[in-house]
């Protein structure tokens, strides 16, 4: 697949702040067999994370059944817990987690390092007190970044531009999403638009939201990336076509299910930076040393199938800037 045998290439490496890209990083072999652990929800999993973050311990000198052994595990929410738990008692060497794996993993322990990526604020979800000095035993990468939610409404207004009532579904339990539906209120005040805000913790909570956005005449959408909202991804495109709602999100995986824009960080991109991580870890750095990073590079995935489903014609400006266009 050519997403990843450019991943293993290591152009990414400087899609982060302050990581090194694998090839980087020093060409001493690491010594004997070492055992971690992988833990992540099957809900909002972008497919090939852990293909990828193999690759990049691979890469590094870490060899399968030679020189490491991953303990891999994934479930749903209420299972983590215990899954968790079983890693530790497996005695890994660090945790590697996905998403709101990083929450069990944080309770089954408080002393092996655990490395995250995750969608929201690790600040406000108590992973640590601050991303330039943790000082536990967690580290990792974020997704959030609050400075994109400005340009997200810049784009949909480009393509939509009698865009005047906004709704946005979020999930009010996700960490950092009262500072992003702030920050959007903000950005579609300056575009001439108001936000009607639609909360949905579990996929249940959809079919209310859905019918209140149609009840207001909404007409564009706005959906915070993150689980509940991925694991109901095809549903809530299908909705924005069937109701004719230009939609913009945070993620690519969002737009590959139907929806006409996202604009942010590829978030396979972070499985090779976790391997950089476990790597330091391995040879001694503590969690409280790597200060958790933030993505620098993002991309913008444009659906013209859903445009034209949509009867938008998207200016050739719009598409150009585009990283990936989705033929019709």
């Amino acid at each position: 697949m050519i997403l990843r045998r450019r991943l293993v290439g290591g152009l990414l490496g400087s899609a982060f702040t302050g990581v090194m890209a694998p090839g980087t990083v020093g060409a001493q072999r690491p010594p004997a067999l070492r055992r971690i652990g992988y833990l992540q929800t099957d809900q909002g999993t972008p497919g090939g994370f852990y293909d990828v973050l193999r690759d990049g311990l691979r890469e590094l000198g870490y060899l399968e059944g030679r020189s490491l052994v991953i303990e891999r595990r994934s479930g749903e929410l209420a299972a983590l817990p215990a899954l968790a738990t079983e890693l530790v008692r497996l005695g890994v060497e660090v945790i590697v987690t996905l998403g709101p794996a990083a929450v069990a993993a944080r309770s089954a322990s408080q002393t092996i390092p655990i490395v995250f990526s995750y969608s929201g604020d690790p600040v406000q979800a108590g992973f640590t007190s601050s991303l330039g000095r943790p000082d536990g035993n967690m580290t990792g990468i974020t997704w959030l970044a609050f400075d994109l939610v400005g340009k997200r409404i810049e784009l949909l207004k480009e393509a939509a531009p009698k865009l005047s009532r906004l709704a946005v579904l979020a999930n009010p339990s996700h960490p950092g999403e009262q500072r992003e539906l702030a920050e959007t209120e903000q950005a579609a005040r300056a575009v001439g638009a108001t936000v009607q805000y639609y909360q949905v913790r579990t996929v249940t909570d959809f079919p209310a939201a859905f019918e209140a956005c149609v009840r207001n005449h909404a007409n564009a959408l706005v959906v915070f990336p993150e689980g509940v909202t991925m694991a109901h991804r095809s549903q809530t495109a299908q909705f924005a076509v069937t109701h004719q709602l230009p939609s913009i999100f945070g993620w690519r995986e969002y737009v590959e299910a139907g929806g006409l824009m996202a604009y942010g960080p590829n978030r396979l991109q972070t499985a090779m930076q976790l391997s950089v991580y476990v790597d330091k870890i391995l040879r001694g750095a503590k969690p409280a040393d790597l200060p958790v990073e933030q993505p620098t590079k993002f991309e913008l995935v444009v659906n013209q199938k859903t445009a034209k489903a949509l009867g938008l014609t998207l200016a050739p400006s719009l598409l150009l800037r585009a990283d990936q266009v989705i033929a019709a």
